[in-house]
């Protein structure tokens, strides 16, 4: 005799309405926004895990010096009777360790805890996100989220600053899956979509995946503003709530990877390359920032020029002061320099503007709310947690200009390849004490690694070597053929 199947089929897993998914990721949000206890946190989240029949497994990630997400999943029973001593080979992943000091741990932030949407990262699922740390269970030195929560957690108990960040993230649509990774075998990018700024119907493709990605975000509790066709042919942006540094770092790495989920779903490619396609706008990352204490926003002030506080354009100067220092870090691979190319709206001038989106940061119109420095020379593929943590810290500490000629009131322009972006990172005596010689080195040797498999000049056509080998195309099987 055969067995009844149970209700549902055999399998019981944990499959959460989107309604239902959004209060609790912002109600997780807020326990983060409003610092509940990380013991606390901790409790809660394992407890939930006991409790919790149908989840399987749960997701842990981390992000590598270059920015790419890494993802384990533990079985759930398992992670509940080691999570205090999770361990990975540190020497398999690119900037990280060597061989002979392998063996990294992974500490959970029981405060990132996600629920997830089943339809699109399986069910039975939970994510949380993991610092990195070394066998004396020390903050890894290349692990860079752990640089930035701590450095802000350094600011807010000195003072109660708070470091807030908003930004806009633009990608592409292509067709096919996995265009990325076959670009070296076709040598092209095909759009899904000719159509620009707005400009898209109801159901066609670059709508429909808009679309089901803001649903998807949404149920995150990312807290969505709007979404649209970009300049460009095939070219989107889902914009989101500004959110502290390390919330809004986390979520630039799953606004990614579920773009690219569901571009591979409805068999397609979401690409965060800079510039894909010549003759068109690249995409970038425009990062806006804003300082608060109390419920005062420190960049707001009425009387200031573009409404910009004495603080704020302290910010703004000393970022240009060190803008060549961090163009690496900004801009981190080859094809990132096709994107600062003037003719194409791009912000590679060393200078502030209210209006000239070709200015390295731009002063947005604003209110006592919403006032902020929007550094726009941000590539969609530089690393969150880098990037936050390097315009934070020079905005509060960078050196400023010893010349009565601020930068802001003279024109020079960022490097326009990596090559020089690699020489001014080297001889830079800030980076070395914003990252520390050990890790600016290791930075250094995986840029250049990636720059030696490409053609020197740049050329006006994309070359397969810088698609090949870009850091963000999940291949590893082409990293080994050069």
């Amino acid at each position: 005799m055969s067995a009844t199947p149970a209700p549902g089929g055999l399998r019981d897993f944990l499959e959460i309405p989107y309604d239902q998914l959004e209060e609790m990721n912002l109600a997780a949000k807020l326990a983060r926004q409003t610092r509940e206890p990380a013991e606390k946190l901790r409790e809660a989240r394992l407890k939930y895990l006991v409790d919790e029949r149908r989840i399987k497994a749960v997701t842990v990630c981390f992000t590598d010096l270059e920015g790419r997400l890494h993802m384990l999943d533990y079985d759930k029973k398992y992670l509940l009777k080691s999570e205090d001593n999770l361990t990975f080979d540190g020497s398999s992943v690119r900037g990280y360790s060597t061989q002979n000091e392998s063996d990294l741990r992974l500490a959970i932030d029981w405060s990132s805890f996600s629920w997830l949407p089943a339809d699109v990262f399986g069910p039975g699922k939970v994510l949380v996100f993991a610092e990195v740390r070394g066998r004396d269970g020390l903050p890894y030195p290349s692990d860079m989220r752990s640089r930035l929560r701590l450095y802000a957690e350094q600011i807010y108990a000195k003072d109660g600053t708070v470091c807030f960040i908003a930004p806009e993230i633009e990608g592409f649509l292509f067709k096919e899956a996995d265009a990325e990774q076959h670009y070296h075998e076709t040598g092209r990018f095909d759009y899904v979509s000719t159509g620009g700024y707005y400009h898209s119907l109801p159901g066609d493709s670059l709508r429909a995946f808009i679309d089901t990605a803001a649903e998807v975000q949404r149920a995150m509790g990312f807290g969505n503003e709007k979404d649209h066709p970009e300049v460009a042919p095939s070219q989107f942006e889902m914009n989101f709530a500004y959110a502290e540094a390390i919330i809004c770092a986390d979520q630039v790495q799953l606004y990614k990877l579920l773009c690219r989920q569901v571009a591979s779903s409805m068999g397609m490619t979401a690409s965060f390359l800079p510039k894909p396609l010549t003759g068109i706008n690249g995409s970038g990352m425009h990062t806006n920032l804003s300082l608060s204490r109390g419920h005062a926003n420190l960049f707001w002030d009425p009387a200031g020029p573009d409404n910009l506080s004495a603080d704020g354009w302290k910010a703004v100067e000393r970022i240009l002061n060190s803008a060549d220092d961090l163009c690496l870090v900004l801009n981190p691979s080859v094809n990132a320099y096709r994107r600062l190319d003037p003719r194409f709206e791009a912000p590679n001038q060393i200078k502030a503007s209210a209006n000239n989106r070709g200015a390295m940061v731009r002063i947005p119109a604003a209110d006592q709310h919403s006032a902020r420095i929007e550094v726009r020379s941000v590539a969609p593929d530089a690393n969150p947690y880098m990037v936050f943590y390097a315009l934070l810290r020079t905005a509060l500490e960078g050196p400023q200009s010893e010349s009565d000629e601020t930068k802001r009131s003279r024109t020079r322009f960022l490097p326009d390849n990596i090559y020089d972006a690699i020489r001014l990172f080297k001889g830079s005596k800030y980076i070395n004490e914003l990252l520390g010689d050990g890790v600016a080195a290791k930075y250094v040797d995986v840029k250049q690694a990636q720059a030696d498999r490409c053609p020197k000049a740049l050329g006006s056509l994309i070359k397969v070597p810088e698609i090949q080998f870009h850091h963000e195309v999940t291949n590893q099987y082409l990293w080994n053929h050069f």
